[in-house]
């Protein structure tokens, strides 16, 4: 749609797409006048009325014909008392009614850059650019005669700091607060106790100081407060930083959700429009990485039947590279997803087939994340956070695991694994609206199992239902194990890899090969490592502040 939009003295239409925002309106202005990026601005409707974000979608389908006028932002003072906008006032006493800062009514308007502030003998007019100019300069402002001068500090406190300051304040004066500053001075981090401490004590303040619903820029000024404080909390892998303490875009964060379990018992919220959120993760369709010459027609099928019978296995290699698309194409059609392993049954019995599918959605350096940094990167870093975890039988168990401390101990898993599975416990199942919220040690029967090598494979797998991959190691010991399988929909994958760490990149890598979603206990997890580990999707996946949180400790 076409908008109309007066900047200064000069009026432009301004083109918004489908589903714009307020922040798709200013950048637009920007790029029409050719303000700078960092240009701070006001948007008011014909009454001279602010048009705040929140309305700002609502008042443009409502009046497409207004003309909007946009304005250089004026700092506000009042609003952080620490950031004093010092002037030299001079006031000259008479008829005309002043307000309570002896400044005439009718020669100051707030609302407007460019005032005019007259002299019984001169008048002056100044622009935006020589109004801030005589600020800057001392220049006195307003009536001469008797003087009241206030000192201007040398340098303004930026939104961060004056943001931070807030958040110190607020901790300051609340029960609690001052422990919270403590333990992140002596740890460079907060346990998951003292966090929701810090949560509770700031959403209480918020709506303390700004009403019940606070606006969506009080909750992001706390959020960035919060990471200026304490800046190890940082997320490095999101746009801003904060949004698993608060993301304005989808309304998330710990600071939103304690907000709403404030507020639920007090306001009826009207019922959600139901979106159809794009595909992310293993769901996504994708265009390969790398892609060799493709067959199609008769000639996909004479290679599909070569395949069955070939004894060669690097032919067998050769054609499901050149059958690559088809097989994509297969396990992307709801209706003939499952027929994959009838169609294709050399996953069954040749190692390899699996990395090298996803090696040609992703490519090499995709690939070899997770072998190539979970030992040097990530592992010391669940280690040391699973020690602040509430020490349960299981949890000390998998530490001394994780540590090499039990390679004597027949029950446990060796390093790698243990480590996989305290990830586990740092980011936990989540109760869903149509499920119960089951604990850590329950969801590792979704990732992995052990089963003797004496055993019957066939009799395992007649008892499991479900289409989810997952890990059967089978050995003598849980530290012994002779050969990895990964299970989809009843059928053995055999793992071309010997250690657990590679059976588990290959479990994750089962996902987007054979287009199947995440267990739901295991989503958090699955999502750390998509994002945080292999970098898959960074900017468009949907990830807990939990995970989000995690990330910045390991990172930070």
């Amino acid at each position: 749609m076409l908008l109309k939009v007066k900047y200064q003295n000069t009026k432009k239409y301004i083109r918004l797409l489908s589903g714009f925002t307020f922040l798709d309106f200013i950048a637009q202005v920007k790029y029409k006048f050719g303000l700078p990026d960092a240009t701070e601005l006001d948007a008011f409707d014909e009454t001279n009325t602010v048009v705040e974000e929140d309305i700002f979608s609502e008042l443009i389908e409502a009046s497409p014909d207004l003309c909007l006028t946009v304005r250089d932002r004026i700092p506000d003072a009042a609003q952080t008392p620490e950031q004093d906008i010092i002037l030299e006032i001079q006031i000259d006493p008479g008829p005309s009614p002043t307000t309570q800062d002896g400044i005439s009514e009718e020669d100051f308007s707030p609302l407007d850059h460019s005032t005019s502030l007259t002299d019984t003998n001169t008048s002056l007019s100044s622009s935006d650019n020589d109004h801030s100019s005589r600020i800057e300069h001392g220049t006195p402002i307003g009536r001469r005669t008797s003087s009241q001068v206030i000192p201007r500090p040398t340098r303004e406190v930026s939104e961060s700091e004056a943001a931070k300051e807030m958040v110190k304040n607020a901790l300051l004066c609340k029960p609690g607060g001052e422990d919270v500053i403590e333990e992140y001075k002596a740890e460079k981090s907060l346990t998951h106790r003292t966090r929701r401490q810090l949560v509770n004590i700031l959403a209480s303040h918020m709506t303390e100081s700004h009403g019940r619903m606070p606006s969506r820029k009080h909750k992001e000024k706390y959020a960035l407060g919060i990471i200026t404080l304490f800046p190890l909390l940082k997320d490095p892998f999101s746009p801003k930083g904060y949004e698993h303490f608060y993301d304005a875009e989808k309304g998330t964060g710990y600071l939103a959700w304690r907000l709403k379990t404030m507020s639920r018992n007090t306001v009826k919220r009207p019922a959600k429009t139901a979106t159809v959120a794009q595909a992310q993760g293993p769901k996504r369709r994708r265009l390969a990485a790398t892609l060799p010459e493709q067959l199609d027609g008769d000639a996909s099928r004479e290679a599909i039947s070569f395949l069955i019978h070939s004894q060669d296995e690097a032919s067998v290699f050769q054609k499901m590279k050149m059958t690559f698309q088809y097989r994509q194409d297969l396990v992307h059609d709801p209706q003939r997803t499952t027929d994959v392993f009838k169609t294709f049954p050399r996953f069954l019995d040749v190692k390899g087939l699996l990395n090298q599918d996803f090696l040609l959605l992703f490519g090499a350096e995709t690939a070899s994340k997770m072998l190539e940094k979970w030992d040097t990167t990530f592992r010391p870093k669940v280690i040391n956070e699973a020690r602040h975890l509430t020490q349960s039988v299981e949890v000390c168990r998998l530490l001394k695991a994780a540590e090499k401390l039990t390679e004597n101990d027949d029950t446990t898993w060796d390093s790698d694994m243990a480590s996989l599975l305290l990830l586990l416990h740092l980011l936990p199942p989540t109760a869903g609206r149509k499920r119960t919220k089951i604990s850590p040690s329950d969801a590792v029967d979704k990732m992995l199992h052990f089963h003797k090598s004496c055993c019957s494979l066939d009799e395992h797998l007649r008892g499991r239902d479900g289409r989810q991959p997952y890990i059967l190691a089978v050995g003598r010991t849980r530290n012994r194990i002779d050969t990895f399988y990964i299970v989809v929909d009843k059928q053995l994958i055999p793992c071309q890899a010997t250690s657990s760490l590679g059976a588990f990149d290959e479990l994750f890598k089962s996902h987007y090969v054979f287009n199947l979603s995440y267990d739901e206990c295991l989503g958090q997890l699955f999502t750390f490592v998509q994002t945080t580990v292999y970098n898959i999707d960074v900017a468009t996946t949907k990830e807990s502040p939990r995970v989000r949180e995690f990330r910045a400790k390991v990172f930070n």
